[in-house]
């Protein structure tokens, strides 16, 4: 017999059984002695602990540069403006995808243009980037979303065409494999984030993957104010620049990276199996060549087929104890930030990015996701479903 799902009991949410969020973090005894050594030295930021995390990453991604900076965000803005674009000229992104996408371009005096995403990838196409190019483009800023690689070939080969610059959103992208091969590798850079919610993790922090000597050195000093060492700014630079502790702990958590991808996809098979049989729950799909790093597990939810829409179902879940967010909603286009940027056939141009802002849901999943953890999850989607037609009425 099916049991009733708690928001039918009529009591309230029980206290986060499943967080979304739960960092898989290094062990304090594994921290503890270097980090009295920082206190010790004095020397707080910038120093060999970011030197030390940026070769390691660097080799581990088979790049020749791998800068590391306060985060995600502020190595978006460096990198494009390491590009010296044209000013008010175009870079296409994806509209699905989370807001400091766009702030890299705009900040840089640059204009967005909008690419609709595919519904089972979650991705941009190089179809889709194609239709939104324009005389004034400049540049394709695509994101490997949730940790799913974009089609990186074909955009490669698009950007070559049409003499783009090319730049990867790559916040999701550490665990992620295209072709077997690390992401970090493709376009003029790719950037990572390191926040708590990804898979390796600094607290805060980002990295600036790139071959090109000329990007590395711009990044480098932008870091620092512009400052190259001489006091003497040679440009508008910011203050991006990694401490030592957060390095310190960024170095700790690289050395379970691999183990963390593993266990999420795991996991994540896990989920698909589980859902490949309830009416209303797909999946995101994976290239067979790739690997995701399953940053986030996210879902879309048919209400006309699972009985409730997406926001129905959220809110069952978190009466069962299950947090889950909504990425993204609202997608970029329709953010206050970003309206200058809006042409009139976004809507129409957009429609995949509209189904998705409408029906995506993220479920927790963690790197130590236990099989009892994951059971709980499905078993409770599962009896929310049984139950849809009494929750939908009520």
């Amino acid at each position: 017999m099916v049991r009733r799902p708690a928001i039918l009991d009529g009591n309230p949410p029980r206290s986060p059984l499943l967080p979304f969020v739960r960092p898989c973090l290094p062990a304090m005894e594994d921290l503890d002695e270097s980090y009295r050594e920082i206190l010790r030295n004095g020397m707080i930021t910038t120093g060999p602990y970011a030197d030390s995390l940026g070769k390691v990453i660097a080799n581990q991604l088979g790049v020749n540069h791998a800068i590391a900076v306060s985060s995600c965000t502020t190595g978006l803005m460096l990198a494009v403006q390491a590009m010296a674009l044209p000013p008010d000229s175009e870079v296409v992104l994806p509209s699905f995808t989370f807001m400091a996408s766009g702030l890299g371009p705009v900040w840089n005096r640059l204009r967005l243009r909008f690419a609709d995403v595919d519904r089972e990838t979650m991705n941009v196409t190089a179809q889709s980037v194609e239709q939104a190019l324009t005389s004034n483009t400049s540049a394709i800023l695509a994101a490997h979303q949730f940790g799913n690689p974009t089609p990186v070939d074909e955009l490669q080969s698009l950007a070559q065409r049409h003499g783009l610059t090319l730049l990867f959103d790559a916040a999701h992208g550490f665990g992620s494999l295209h072709k077997k091969q690390p992401l970090g590798r493709f376009g003029n850079a790719e950037i990572f984030s390191m926040s708590p919610t990804k898979l390796l993790i600094a607290a805060e922090g980002g990295i600036v993957a790139t071959n090109d000597d000329r990007i590395a050195d711009h990044v480098r000093i932008g870091r620092n104010y512009g400052n190259p060492g001489n006091y003497d700014c040679l440009f508008a630079g910011i203050n991006a620049r990694m401490s030592e502790l957060h390095a310190l702990l960024a170095l700790q958590s690289f050395q379970s990276l691999e183990a963390a991808a593993q266990h999420r996809n795991r996991v994540a098979t896990y989920f698909c199996e589980r859902f490949a049989s309830l009416p209303g729950i797909r999946c995101q799909k994976i290239d067979p060549c790739n690997r995701s790093s399953y940053k986030d597990f996210s879902i879309v939810v048919e209400e006309r087929e699972f009985g409730l829409d997406r926001m129905r179902l959220a809110d069952a879940l978190s009466a069962e104890g299950i947090q889950t967010r909504v990425y993204y909603s609202p997608v970029l286009h329709r953010m206050k930030a970003y309206q200058e940027f809006v042409d009139k056939d976004a809507q129409e141009r957009l429609a995949n990015t509209l189904y998705l802002e409408s029906n995506a849901l993220s479920l927790p999943l963690y790197s130590d996701m236990s099989a009892e953890e994951a059971e709980t999850i499905c078993e409770a989607i599962e009896c929310i479903h049984h139950h849809a037609r009494e929750l939908s009425a009520g």
